[in-house]
Formats: structure tokens, C-alpha cells, sequence
């Protein structure tokens, strides 16, 4: 009985939880289990329950903040964290090392980001709802890889590390349009703290402390100094990332703490922080009859066709340029068919998109358009984006072409 239950149920759980595809496929049940609830009889409890205080610490060392707070400003914190790790594994030892390897997906992201954002403040021109400009500058790469190993043989491998290169600079990029124009009042006092925390963190690596005690220690002061000084918070979770040490080749890397916390944090990130912020985020009150008029607004309009097609403009139009000129070559077994279908697939926001579209809107009616327009996006790309790669014959195995391979 034991070995039946093992081999139908929990054999293919673990296979499912390791495929690429798993935290984009949970990510998107608690989206439409958010959405549900958000339109069902249950909605009061669950605003009521997003909308609690809770303090932590006490009297005057105290934080409070409504749960929905401590999930967007904490847990997220500890995404932006392996986010940042992330980051520097891929500067250090990984795709973003070459300047040779990345000057395409690199080129591409930015074009990526550029193009849906101008597309946006062009639909929402001297509107208020001008600050949204962010929210179609990002991909979501959980969807994307998702939805891509959904194509089977189709996407070579060339193509997938495109994409997570692309993804990688793209999430960069976020982070940088959150930290400088996405903030509050700013506090100096506080961020002066902030910049005093962040040099001891990199003395500490500088000077080869491996107690990760001492990290977590030194990043909680920083994650509060910055909340405190109207930085988005989150911003401390990706300079912790940053400093936290590694390797300076692949074997070296395999033993640091940075290898080590990376593995151990993946997991909690996509399969319990990223659900949780889709389910806290997500809910929409969904009304038939005046759908047609929402999707027709400034707002949903710059965000569809930004992330729909803004994405497609500006990553394979920057793509093409980079090939057309020679600045930059096709990785291995990718065609310009291939990055004009991960060109798409780029349109998939979703978590990104919401979490800067809930720091660019306090009106609750504006910010339901957003998330409506991120979803509708985001489905749309990923329907479309299949289409392209259907069409795409799977590449014959060969010997990689060592001039034209993009992958270490």
C-alpha cells in the first residue's frame, strides 16, 4: 500500500515540484483561488484579515503594520533577497560574466523595459495614473520558464538561458525603478543608517566572516533602517543578497554561503512567499458589465499593450538590431523565431508588475484596473507566445558550436 502511494502520489509530486514549470503553476492557482475569494461571500473576511495590524516588538521598538504590509514589505523582502543572490551568481560565475555572452540579453532586456514604458506614459499622458509607468517593465520568470517548458523540445537550451539572463536584467532593472523613483519621504537619518549597515555588511565580506548569524543579524537592521527612511524596503533584501559571500569559480561556488542559502531559501521563495503575495494580491472584484469599460481606460490600455506588446518591440527589436550589425551573435540552436517567441513570453508580468503597480496606486478602483490589465496581459502573451513556438521546428542534436555557444 505504502509503495502505491509513493509511486502514484508522491513520485510525481516530487517530479512536479522540480520541473520548471511547478512554482508558475502554484503561483497561478493562489492567483485565481485570490480572485475567487475576492468575488465570493467570503471577500469581507478576507479584506478584514489583509487589513489587521500587527505589531512586532515593543512600545517604542516596535514595527506595526497590516498583514498585507508585512507580506509586500517582509516576506517580499526575502524574495528581493534570493532575487539578489541571484544577481551575483550570475555576475560572478554565470551567464551575466561575459560581456561577450550578454550584450544580447542584456541589450534585450533594457529594450524590454524601455519600449512597454514609454507605450504606457503615451496612453496615460498627463493623467495622474502617470506613475505606473513601471509596472509593464517587468517579467515575470517563474510564468515565463513555466509556460516555456510547456513547449517541449522547441525551446533549446540556448533559448532558456536567454531568457533567464533576460529575466535576471529585467528583475535588475525593477529594482533599480523601485529604489529611485518608486519611494516615500525620504528620511537621511535613517538612510545614512542604512548606507552605514551596508558597508559593514561588505567589510564583513571583505574580511571573511562566514557566520551567516551575522548576515541575518546585520540585514534585518538594514531591511528596518530602509523601511523607516521610505526606501522600498524590499531594496535591503537584494543588497544583503549582493554581499553575501561566493566563490570565485564554479567549485569555489558549490561551497559558499552564498550556494548554500540560495538552495535553501529557493524553495520557501517560489513555493510559499510567491503564492502567498499572489493570494494577499491578486483579488479582484471582477463585474461583467463594466468589464468593457475598464479595459479601455488609460491605465489598462498602457499596461496591455505595454507588456503585450511594448515587450515584443523592444526585446526583439533590440535583439534584431544587435544581430543585424554584429554587435552580438544567435546563442546555440537559436533562431530569430526563437527570440521573437521569448520576445512574447517577456509579456508575462504578473508578480513584478503587481508588486510595483501596488506601490504606483492607492486608489483601490485604479489599482483593481492594474491588476485586471496585468492578468489579461500576461495570458494573452503566454497564449501567444505558445502559438510561435508551435510553429517552431525542434532543433536536430548536434556538437555544439563553440563561437556561437551561449551557455557556459
Amino acid at each position: 500500500m505504502k509503495s502505491k502511494i509513493h509511486n502514484k502520489i508522491i513520485t510525481p509530486l516530487l517530479y512536479f515540484l522540480q520541473s520548471e514549470s511547478a512554482s508558475g503553476v502554484i503561483l497561478l492557482i493562489f492567483a485565481i483561488i485570490a480572485i475567487i475569494i475576492t468575488n465570493s461571500k467570503v471577500n469581507a473576511i478576507y479584506s478584514h484579515i489583509l487589513h489587521t495590524y500587527i505589531t512586532i516588538g515593543y512600545k517604542d521598538i516596535s514595527l506595526s503594520m497590516s498583514v498585507l504590509h508585512w507580506i509586500n514589505d517582509g516576506l517580499m523582502a526575502i524574495f528581493f533577497f534570493v532575487i539578489g543572490m541571484e544577481i551575483k551568481r550570475e555576475l560572478v560565475i554565470g551567464e551575466l560574466k561575459s560581456l561577450k555572452k550578454t550584450i544580447l540579453p542584456v541589450g534585450a532586456a533594457i529594450g524590454g523595459m524601455i519600449v512597454p514604458a514609454i507605450i504606457y506614459v503615451l496612453f496615460n499622458y498627463k493623467e495622474p495614473t502617470s506613475t505606473g509607468w513601471g509596472i509593464p517593465m517587468a517579467t515575470d520568470i517563474a510564468f515565463t520558464l513555466g509556460v516555456l517548458s510547456l513547449v517541449g523540445k522547441k525551446a533549446s537550451k540556448g533559448i532558456i538561458i536567454f531568457l533567464t539572463a533576460l529575466a535576471i536584467v529585467d528583475d535588475l532593472g525593477a529594482i533599480l525603478v523601485i529604489a529611485i523613483f518608486y519611494t516615500s519621504r525620504i528620511s537621511w537619518t535613517y538612510l545614512f543608517i542604512g548606507m552605514i549597515i551596508l558597508i559593514v555588511l561588505v567589510l564583513v565580506n571583505r574580511f571573511k566572516v562566514r557566520f551567516v548569524s551575522v548576515f541575518i543579524m546585520l540585514g534585518t537592521i538594514l531591511w528596518i533602517s530602509l523601511l523607516k527612511s521610505g526606501v522600498h524596503s524590499t531594496i535591503a533584501g537584494v543588497l544583503l543578497g549582493m554581499t553575501i559571500p561566493t566563490g570565485k569559480d564554479r567549485e569555489e561556488f558549490k561551497k559558499s554561503m552564498l550556494y548554500k542559502l540560495e538552495h535553501a531559501l529557493l524553495p520557501w521563495s517560489s513555493f510559499v512567499i510567491m503564492p502567498i503575495f499572489a493570494l494577499a494580491n491578486s483579488g479582484v472584484v471582477i463585474n461583467i458589465n463594466d468589464f468593457s469599460t475598464l479595459v479601455s481606460t488609460p491605465v489598462s490600455l498602457g499596461i496591455i499593450f505595454g507588456l503585450f506588446l511594448g515587450k515584443q518591440l523592444g526585446i526583439f527589436g533590440v535583439s534584431y538590431l544587435l544581430l543585424k550589425f554584429k554587435i552580438a551573435k544567435l546563442p546555440y540552436q537559436v533562431t530569430k523565431i526563437h527570440l521573437y517567441g521569448a520576445s512574447v513570453l517577456a509579456g508575462i508580468g504578473f508578480t513584478m508588475s503587481l508588486f510595483v503597480s501596488s506601490l504606483s496606486f492607492s486608489d483601490e478602483t485604479i489599482l483593481s484596473i492594474a491588476k485586471i490589465s496585468i492578468i489579461m496581459a500576461s495570458i494573452l502573451s503566454a497564449i501567444f507566445g505558445i502559438i510561435v513556438f508551435k510553429f517552431i521546428k525542434p532543433q536536430s542534436k548536434g556538437k555544439p558550436n563553440t563561437k556561437q555557444e551561449f551557455s557556459n
